[in-house]
């Protein structure tokens, strides 16, 4: 059986290795991964050598232009989509934003959306605005001890005025898996559309649209090993019934409808060195391997998956062993239920008061309620405050989780 090589993995990473950041744990991977060097490699050879307007003939500019193309080229994989599906906007805030005014025109007054109290802002605010345009906007809410979302609610909010349901795949706090697939079935059977929300979720398993049967899914290249970006997929059957949001003259090209300013051309071509990792993780475990690349991300996800689930469950087993600690989503500690991002909080000390003593250990961490306000208002907390987040990805070590349960005990 094939484990993940950790030592082979962290060599990608210089920050594993510069003097300023290899001396912390680094546990807030879902604000924001390290970078592997085939990402930086792309980005220092194009803002050195081809930062032009690209496309053109002349040398720098073509060869920009030949960078950027292999980046859409290969990023559609990592969606299980084609490249005509898939767009690259500033970040996944703006892509929804954009979304929501595409899609708002094919709709009428009294029509709903249906948006959850567990998400990340980025995914529910552009269309709880649209409140003001006349769509009516009805809220999936989660259990306030749980911070879970129940299925059997959306089936009673779902109704034949229902155009779009907005959720998350796994939140960015309570960290569980949300049921994709027959979430889409219900609003499929409606006629309306899911967009999914998978910046959580997109660090830690190989996203397949196709199986999750979705409209739309999102996910930010910085919490995947890249430069900042939002990448969007969104489905041909709906390309119809978006308004194009780019310049007119472009209106006829499905990856320019949704785009209204193209992102930096330097990190569109360094979302290639994204995939160059993962190809060099797969070849490296398994060199004698014929998959194609769709295979090979999945073979490379798998071992993340393993690796990670090792890592999440000594430090939910102690935060659950602590009376005084709450656990914010499932007590579960299978991959296939929650990603491996621990938020919990207190109810003797200040989320801040933990965050400081995870700081003096040199833990990266952070507190408060990352961007999902609602939720962490839901779950009854104070918003500011909030939790404290403890978020980890495959390239981190069982001593780096030790350092962090360390830490925690000595916390009264």
């Amino acid at each position: 059986m094939v484990s993940l090589d950790l030592e082979f993995v962290r060599s990608h990473f210089p920050a594993f290795t510069h003097p300023d950041s290899r001396q912390w744990a680094h546990l807030e991977n879902a604000g924001g991964s390290y970078v592997p060097n085939q990402v930086i490699s792309i980005l220092q050879d194009f803002y050195t050598s081809s930062k032009v307007q690209p496309y053109w003939k002349f040398g720098p500019s073509a060869k920009a232009g030949q960078a950027m193309d292999r980046a859409v080229e290969v990023i559609p994989a990592t969606f299980n989509a084609s490249p005509n599906e898939v767009h690259f906007g500033p970040s996944t805030s703006q892509n929804t934003y954009v979304l929501a005014n595409a899609l708002r025109p094919d709709w009428d007054s009294g029509d709903n959306i249906i948006v959850t109290n567990q998400d990340h802002e980025a995914n529910i605010g552009a269309w709880r605005r649209l409140e003001e345009t006349g769509i009516e906007i009805r809220e999936w809410r989660v259990n306030p001890e749980t911070g879970l979302l129940d299925i059997d609610q959306l089936a009673q909010l779902i109704c034949s005025k229902t155009r779009l349901v907005a959720v998350t795949h796994a939140s960015n706090l309570a960290a569980t898996i949300n049921p994709l697939c027959s979430i889409a079935e219900l609003v499929h059977g409606v006629g309306g559309l899911l967009v999914a929300d998978g910046v959580s979720f997109a660090p830690h398993a190989a996203i397949d649209v196709q199986e999750l049967n979705c409209d739309i899914y999102l996910y930010s290249t910085y919490k995947t090993y890249g430069p900042h970006l939002g990448l969007m997929f969104a489905s041909e059957n709906i390309s119809h019934k978006v308004t194009n949001q780019g310049h007119f003259f472009n209106a006829d090209k499905p990856t320019y409808r949704l785009t209204p300013a193209g992102p930096d051309h330097a990190s569109i071509a360094a979302c290639a060195g994204m995939v160059d990792y993962y190809e060099d993780i797969y070849h490296h475990h398994f060199p004698s391997g014929s998959e194609n690349l769709r295979e090979r991300l999945e073979k490379v996800f798998e071992l993340f998956g393993e690796h990670e689930e090792q890592l999440m469950e000594p430090l939910i087993s102690y935060i659950l062993s602590r009376e005084d600690f709450r656990l914010i989503g499932t007590n579960s500690k299978s991959r296939i239920e929650r990603a491996p991002t621990v938020a919990f909080h207190s109810y003797t000390k200040s989320s801040e008061a933990i965050y400081d003593s995870l700081i003096d250990a040199k833990i990266s961490c952070g507190h408060g309620n990352f961007y999902a306000h609602r939720l962490t208002e839901a779950v009854g907390l104070n918003a500011e405050d909030g939790v404290v987040r403890l978020s980890m990805v495959h390239y981190n070590t069982m001593d780096e989780v030790t350092r962090a349960i360390d830490a925690l005990q000595s916390i009264n």
